[in-house]
């Protein structure tokens, strides 16, 4: 191996005049070196920050009692998802019986008064009755339909169903178990009640949210602020996901100054849950004169950062600057072109050379 590197010819003496290292592709075989293109940079991805998971606050309900009464069972438990309208719990409410009772006074009261209506009508357009009478009885129909609506909206807070208030019309039943439905699709976030428990009207039972898309609160340092706008795209790289950012804070955090930034991303598969800390990356605009490649690619000599780029007969080093650090690899500006061939394999024993050379 030394008697091949010392074998290796260099054009030129000098560091800086970028010297080609010759080499054979005998001499590339035997010593490992491969060499890729360079990638033209479209959009980079910048530093990473932690982010926070959250659910959406229009994704996002508490399940509370409709009424007061006493629990009596949970049909669901944290984590589980939900479909709108699944029964979640049951409430024994001696309150719902009084609101039957009174919305079936009110219906009752409300059939008498269009009774009368209808019989003084045809009174007043007989000319029978006088039509201060006729006016005096629809006024009083009139206040028993809006009493009949307001006890009927009563019962719908309570909890009660359009069906089961028909069927309290029609059967004069009086009950006092209360079923609490889900208002939306999603998944149980946190049960915040237990069996047996007396509640009180709009006491929480659970916490409903659902989980696609979600929200990612990432806070980003004031001078790093610089290019982000609404649209604005975002990465996360465990679990692989990409969204856009949605808001951007007007206050300063603490004592680093950062911004609050919002993104929201697809969760189609769940990867993502809420309270989850990752690691966010925000996209930076691309440049036509900016390559992205691996880290193995580069170099560092006398303070400086290169680049090995095949030519014909060898690979010569090209001085580059660094201009974003990505996951797993670099944006790099310097004077390369599309197309060129860097290596990013076998660089320890072609910068031997290199040196070697020059000394």
């Amino acid at each position: 191996m030394k008697a091949m590197l010392l074998g290796l010819v260099l054009l030129a003496s000098h560091l800086h005049a970028a010297p080609l290292v010759k080499i054979d592709a005998t001499q590339q075989q035997v010593l490992g070196i491969r060499a890729i293109a360079v990638e033209p940079v479209s959009r980079a991805w910048g530093s990473a920050y932690p982010a926070k998971v959250r659910v959406p606050n229009a994704q996002l309900m508490v399940v509370s009692a409709p009424q007061e009464g006493l629990l009596t069972s949970l049909r669901v438990a944290e984590g589980e998802p939900v479909h709108k309208g699944q029964r979640l719990a049951v409430i024994q409410s001696p309150k719902l019986v009084e609101e039957q009772r009174l919305y079936l006074e009110a219906h009752s009261r409300l059939g008498l008064a269009r009774a009368e209506l209808n019989r003084d009508k045809q009174l007043n357009d007989e000319g029978i009755i006088a039509e201060r009478r006729f006016l005096a009885t629809r006024a009083r129909y009139t206040q028993s339909r809006t009493e009949v609506q307001q006890r009927r909206q009563a019962l719908l807070l309570a909890g009660m169903d359009e069906n089961a208030i028909r069927n309290l019309e029609r059967r004069h039943k009086l009950s006092a178990t209360l079923v609490v439905r889900a208002p939306l699709d999603g998944v149980v976030l946190q049960q915040l009640a237990m069996p047996g428990q007396r509640v009180e009207m709009a006491s929480p039972i659970y916490r409903i949210g659902r989980l696609d898309p979600l929200w990612l609160e990432i806070q980003v340092p004031l001078e790093r602020l610089n290019g982000v706008s609404l649209g604005t795209a975002i990465k996360v790289e465990k679990p692989p996901v990409e969204g856009r950012v949605i808001t951007i804070g007007s206050m300063i955090h603490g004592e680093n100054q950062s911004v609050l930034v919002r993104a929201e991303v697809p969760n189609p598969d769940g990867a993502l849950r809420p309270g989850q800390f990752v690691e966010a990356r925000l996209a930076q605009p691309g440049d036509k004169m900016a390559w992205r490649v691996p880290r193995e690619a580069l170099l560092r000599v006398d303070g400086k950062t290169w680049v090995l780029v095949k030519r014909d007969g060898g690979f010569q080093p090209i001085e580059v600057n660094i201009g974003v650090e990505e996951a797993d690899a670099l944006i790099i500006r310097g004077g390369l072109h599309a197309g060129e061939l860097v290596a990013i394999s076998g660089t320890a024993a072609l910068k031997a050379a290199w040196l070697e050379g020059e000394g």
